[in-house]
């Protein structure tokens, strides 16, 4: 059996809505016609039953009574009979009527206790559905009379089917106008859903491209446009991977062909002398290094962005770990004849993790180091911001950075100068470790640059709080 696609299931609903509204007011209307508008004739002939009642006097029923009841059935739309005996009731119509069809034991009884009579329903002998009531006139607790009013239902039931002829014409009308709203709204439910669907298989096919039509600002509206997003987000993650693999490729090819080479040189014999072999050798170690180094990196980015290795936080003073790496560049920063300016607040208690801390003291002042030319300055500052945060700002003299590839610091093998040779170039993975241990520490980076004026980074952490 073949399924229902979801506008098919709306249209359905739709259908069974409007038709179960128009049968309900339909039967409402009904309702009222045959319930409370024959309440509302029961009250009205009660009422001049016992109206026209309250006229007589006791004793036999004079002429003057007479001719007053007749008056007044001339006047009301109700025809009135007054009788003194009700075995004469048949005598008022012009075919045979049967007493006891019209007032049974009962009935007497109740006409004895004062109260009138209602009868309704569809009687044989009449060939058609009245309302009637009896009222009775009562001399003491003889009963000398009644008076019987009667309305034809037929009226009623052509006041029905008059009410009728009027309400289908414009229940089609309105059905009409309910569906081809429902149509549209359907149109505008289904549309971007299907949209959705096709987007879905061509993703799954390797397309990422999406532009689903956002009308309105509903659910449907907000799912379409999330649906986008989600879409633009999976192809930039696609093309970052791409890239990514590219970059890795790039960067293991590089090293790999010159180890190739220069052993390939070695076993064939191409080194003269000693002193070749070993400038061979140590080009081949170098090469390994920046392999090892590139693999190290990139296992720690993968195990810090899934969150594989946890990391062991414990109060850290911040200020003796930048120290130890400090000492650890030290010769360094000698050699190239650097200042190195430091301000730091022993004080600066971080929950971390203090390797990793180090990693990103290690990460940021190598690069300044590094990019900080001969007889350049560093800064390194230590402070607190409030009694919840602290900064860690470290600056340098070095060549800068344009404004316009700040934002692009942290990404993975991004180089602001591709161009640069490898022995000052890192392996573009620095930044974006450092970037995800911040961030995992829930603190935040920034970056300060411009071309020719040096970079400042600050480092904001939160600070382990006293009460704790």
């Amino acid at each position: 059996m073949k399924r229902l696609r979801l506008g098919q299931k709306l249209w359905l609903s739709i259908g069974a809505a409007v038709v179960a509204t128009l049968a309900f007011s339909f039967g409402l209307l009904n309702y009222f016609y045959r319930t409370v508008y024959m309440k509302e004739v029961e009250r009205t002939l009660i009422v001049e039953g016992t109206s026209l009642a309250r006229d007589y006097r006791g004793g036999a029923i004079d002429e003057p009574y007479r001719r007053q009841i007749e008056w007044y059935d001339e006047k009301s739309t109700a025809t009135i009979l007054l009788i003194d005996n009700p075995r004469e009731l048949s005598a008022c119509f012009p075919f045979p009527v049967d007493y006891d069809a019209l007032v049974s034991g009962r009935d007497r009884e109740t006409l004895l206790a004062g109260k009138p009579v209602v009868k309704t329903g569809y009687e044989k002998r009449f060939g058609r559905r009245v309302m009637a009531v009896i009222v009775p006139l009562l001399d003491g607790k003889r009963l000398e009379g009644a008076i019987y009013l009667y309305l034809p239902l037929a009226d009623v039931q052509e006041a029905t089917k008059r009410a009728a002829a009027t309400f289908w014409p414009l229940a089609a009308a309105f059905a009409a106008a309910l569906l081809a709203v429902g149509r549209r709204m359907v149109r505008q439910m289904i549309e971007p859903l299907q949209a959705m669907e096709k987007t879905a298989e061509r993703m799954a096919e390797g397309s990422y491209e999406a532009a689903i039509p956002v009308r309105t600002d509903d659910e449907i509206g907000r799912l379409a446009r999330a649906f986008n997003q989600m879409a633009d987000a999976i192809a930039k993650e696609d093309e970052r991977k791409r890239e990514f693999l590219a970059n890795v490729s790039h960067e293991l090819r590089t090293p790999l062909s010159y180890m190739k080479g220069y052993s390939e040189a070695l076993l064939a014999g191409l080194a003269k002398t000693r002193e070749e072999e070993k400038a061979y050798l140590r080009l081949i170690h170098r090469e390994t290094e920046r392999m090892e180094r590139l693999v190290r990196d990139l296992l720690d980015l993968a195990r810090l962005e899934g969150q594989s290795v946890p990391l062991e936080r414990a109060p850290v003073a911040f200020a003796q770990v930048i120290e130890d790496v400090m000492d650890a560049y030290r010769p360094i920063i000698i050699q190239k004849r650097l200042r190195l300016t430091c301000d730091l607040d022993y004080d600066f208690i971080v929950d971390g993790d203090a390797d990793r801390l180090e990693q990103v003291v290690r990460n940021l002042l190598d690069n300044a180091i590094r990019y900080t030319p001969e007889g350049g300055a560093v800064t390194v500052r230590l402070s607190r911001l409030s009694e919840a945060e602290g900064e860690l700002v470290i600056r340098d003299t070095g060549k800068g950075i344009p404004k316009d590839q700040l934002p692009l610091l942290g990404q993975r093998f991004f180089r602001v100068d591709r161009a640069r040779t490898r022995k000052e170039g890192g392996t573009g993975l620095g930044l974006a470790i450092v970037k995800k241990i911040v961030s995992l520490h829930d603190g935040a980076i920034q970056f300060d640059s411009d071309l020719g004026c040096g970079t400042t980074v600050s480092v904001r952490l939160p600070l382990v709080r006293e009460e704790e």
